[in-house]
């Protein structure tokens, strides 16, 4: 389910908010389903339990999960986190197409790319 790159210069408990987001935001884990426990998830990736936290305490400052008292961390309502998270991209993409622009990308380059891109994906499908 979650998988560690110990060569990435991001810090482990990134990754992990990193890999559950896509989880949470690809379906895989639906709203309202149970998140692994910190102990549990701990034991199966092997490392402490508090960076385990920190990814589930980013997680939820982010809106991703929810904690109940008791009964551990359950997946937030995942429609609205998409909406936005996807506005974000879309901004981002917006701001690299500018300065792709600025430097002389043009729009057939740009084009190809994303059509590459998706061609990709449906061999994949």
């Amino acid at each position: 389910m979650i998988t560690i790159d110990y060569q990435s210069k991001l810090p482990l408990y990134e990754q992990i908010a990193e890999r559950f987001q896509s989880l949470i935001l690809g379906g895989a884990l639906t709203s309202g389903s149970q998140m692994p426990s910190v102990r549990s998830l701990a034991i199966d990736l092997s490392i402490n339990p508090n960076t385990i936290q920190k990814a589930f305490s980013l997680l939820e400052q982010q809106g991703f999960i929810y904690p109940v008292k008791g009964r551990g961390s359950f997946v937030s309502d995942t429609e609205e986190l998409a909406r936005k998270k996807k506005l974000s991209l879309l901004k981002e993409m917006k701001e690299l197409l500018e300065k792709g622009k600025m430097i002389g990308i043009t729009r057939s380059e740009y084009l190809s790319v994303i059509e590459e891109l998706y061609q990709k994906e449906d061999k994949n499908d």
